[in-house]
């Protein structure tokens, strides 16, 4: 099993998993929502705003892991409504312009129903 990831500077997991894991040179990191690290609120009150945080908590996970946001090599991305996808996008690309795999799946309902939720598995 590969060492798991904890930090602070990103939310505490509000379930049975972790933040993610190191296997070998890549980092697998669990759906970060737009959680504030220190309340367990959610931040925001629209897509754009929640979007800036979930990016903000999964760059911490990363960051903890010993890698960044541009080592990224797929994420997916699970939208509360696919009607958010245009500005949903508009703030993921000022942070991935290296543009990484990914996929993006509008779903039914999100923890805390929040409007976005991003994984990623990037390279160390």
């Amino acid at each position: 099993m590969g060492k798991k990831i904890q930090t602070e500077a990103a939310p505490a997991a509000i379930g049975p998993y972790s933040q993610g894991y190191i296997s070998g040179n890549l980092v697998f990191s669990s759906g970060q929502i737009p959680l504030c690290p220190k309340s367990g609120e959610i931040v925001g009150t629209n897509i754009k705003e929640q979007t800036e945080q979930a990016i903000k908590n999964l760059k911490a996970v990363l960051e903890a892991a010993g890698t960044t946001l541009d080592k990224v090599l797929k994420t997916t991305c699970y939208l509360a409504d696919m009607n958010d996808f245009a500005q949903f996008n508009e703030v993921y690309a000022k942070h991935f312009p290296e543009k990484p795999a990914r996929s993006a799946i509008a779903v039914r309902q999100l923890p805390r129903n929040a409007l976005v939720e991003i994984e990623a598995i990037a390279e160390l």
